[in-house]
């Protein structure tokens, strides 16, 4: 299975992830962000930059998911009705950071919050199969900017 990074350049190799708490991980806990498709993950970032942040020159990491890996599923009907909401966040968050900690499989699959029925997958850079995750091109991103009026 492929799934996409979009990131600046300086990261575009990096599948660590930053460390810096967003809606699946706290503060501390490293985990690295993919999305099923390019969209998405252009989405997923759309959401989180303003309109002159886009201007920024981003790469799009392609990564290889080896069909035989295992992979954790949180789905909605896990989660409450409004788990989106960003107050609802640190629920989310304490899954995230319970899969990290368990330890059972490197690839963690979560709903998406701002596509319904679509999906990101997240990897745990300190389990023993992260190894096994390609990064099998990184190509040029370039948002367009009518995405996000300023």
């Amino acid at each position: 299975m492929l799934v996409y990074r979009i990131t600046t350049e300086k990261w575009a190799g990096n599948l660590r992830g930053s460390g810096y708490a967003a809606i699946w991980n706290s503060n501390g806990i490293f985990m690295c962000y993919t999305a099923s498709s390019r969209a998405l993950a252009c989405l997923e970032m759309v959401v989180h930059l303003n309109s002159d942040r886009l201007k920024t020159a981003f790469k799009v990491a392609v990564v290889e998911i080896p069909e035989e890996m295992e992979i954790t599923k949180i789905t909605n009907s896990d989660l409450p009705k409004e788990w989106t909401d960003h107050e609802n966040y640190q629920l989310c968050q304490e899954l995230g950071d319970k899969w990290i900690e368990d330890f059972n499989t490197c690839v963690l699959q979560v709903p998406s919050a701002i596509i319904k029925n679509e999906f990101n997958y997240l990897f745990n850079p300190q389990h023993p199969d992260f190894a096994k995750l390609k990064i099998i091109e990184i190509e040029d991103f370039e948002f367009d900017l009518r995405i996000k009026a300023s």
